[in-house]
């Protein structure tokens, strides 16, 4: 692309790996200025250690202290905010209400929707403030293909991506003119360190790690592509661009065709 983000100032929200990583570094690529919040700790230190240049916030993207103590170090560093991004996301790979333990539905529903939802709350009500004041402001959240199709994820990570959906249209609608909200909803990512939801026995488990994960992406999508994390992050480039200024309450598709249907095997 052509530096379509030149000074557009960002704050990017689980930016520590996958989707949220490679928003970073194509943000920057495109001329943005970008401050981070990352919850983990190692994650932090290896984006700050190899991008200096990056305010790096440490905290939980589902409170209020630390989101709004990332707004006020990234307003601080580059006198502003033009665009919050967030990337906060966790898995419950793919548990049907069948297979989910009455037991564990409170505490695994809290473990989901606190960062997947809640988060989104806090980083838009923190950032709210100088994104009006940006007079261009821009949000864009993450989806996911299992807002739109079953089988990409269990009930409680679709029912989760349901909200982050219908957060979309209503903070479009409440924070218009001033502030712009769109999402991406991204398929299958090759590069990703989505984890498992703890009370479920999955906080260890990685979707990027699982074998023959390429071959299997390929494989479910009419286009037979495996995406990468910057595959996706170019939806977010166009999404936080003026040249995007026009569109409002709508997300992007970069998820291999998997709304349309499968194409005849090749012979």
């Amino acid at each position: 692309m052509t530096r379509w983000l030149e000074g557009r100032r960002a704050l990017v929200v689980g930016a520590g790996s996958g989707i949220g990583r490679a928003v970073v570094d194509v943000f920057l690529a495109e001329g943005a200025r970008v401050a981070v919040l990352e919850r983990d700790v190692a994650k932090s230190r290896a984006l700050a250690a190899a991008l200096p240049q990056v305010p790096v916030t440490v905290g939980d993207a589902g409170t209020r202290t630390a989101n709004d103590e990332a707004v006020a170090s990234a307003v601080a560093a580059f006198g502003g905010l033009d665009v919050l991004v967030s990337c906060v996301g966790i898995f419950d790979y793919y548990r049907s209400i069948q297979d989910l333990d009455a037991d564990l539905i409170d505490v695994a529903f809290d473990e989901i929707f606190h960062p997947n939802v809640r988060s989104v709350l806090h980083s838009v009500k923190a950032a709210l403030p100088p994104l009006r004041e940006s007079g261009r402001g821009a949000v864009v959240l993450t989806e996911s293909t299992s807002a739109y199709y079953p089988g990409r994820g269990g009930v409680l990570y679709l029912a989760s991506k349901f909200a982050v959906r219908g957060l979309v249209t209503a903070l479009a609608h409440d924070l218009a003119p001033d502030v712009r909200v769109n999402g991406v909803a991204p398929g299958g990512v090759l590069d990703t360190d989505l984890r498992g939801v703890p009370s479920l026995g999955l906080a260890d488990r990685s979707l990027g790690s699982a074998p023959g994960r390429a071959e299997d992406m390929a494989a479910r999508v009419p286009l037979q592509v495996a995406l990468t994390a910057e595959d996706m992050a170019w939806s977010y480039v166009f999404l936080a661009a003026e040249r995007a200024r026009g569109i409002t309450g709508t997300a992007v598709h970069p998820d291999g065709g998997a709304g349309v249907h499968a194409p005849r095997k090749r012979s």
